[in-house]
């Protein structure tokens, strides 16, 4: 093997490891504790749940096995129609994980598409952390 086709071989290897490497992120980036609250990004857990442009990712705030808060994080949703989306997240707030996950949140007339994605993330992520909690 001449120089030239060892070094092209080493390269495609070397690339190939790092974008393993990157695919292998640990799912500890899924799910995090800061002081008493357990806080699930569903940007990973729901990257194929779509809204009305693209995917709608949240962060639950858990404490006590309790919802206390539910953020949208930043995504390709229409601004003016997102933020009436973003009221089915407050639906959650205060209910146990078990309530949340059966909750039928009402969706949102004018942002369906959004609102129905916020609602997916949500119990999506809701059902990470009870299969996942410590």
């Amino acid at each position: 093997m001449n120089r030239k086709t060892y070094l092209m071989l080493a390269s495609v290897m070397a690339a190939v490891v790092v974008a393993l490497l990157i695919s292998a992120r640990p799912a500890d980036e899924i799910m995090t504790r800061k002081g008493n609250t357990t806080i699930v990004n569903t940007t990973q857990l729901g990257a194929q749940v779509r809204g009305f442009k693209g995917a709608t990712p949240v962060l639950i705030h858990i404490e006590k096995n309790k919802v206390v808060k539910v953020e949208a994080l930043p995504n390709r949703e229409t601004p003016k129609f997102f933020a009436r989306a973003k009221a089915v997240l407050q639906q959650f707030e205060g209910l146990t994980v078990a309530k949340a996950q059966k909750a039928e949140v009402d969706g949102v007339s004018g942002a369906t598409f959004s609102s129905n994605a916020l609602t997916k993330n949500v119990k999506l992520g809701l059902e990470y952390y009870k299969k996942h909690k410590k």
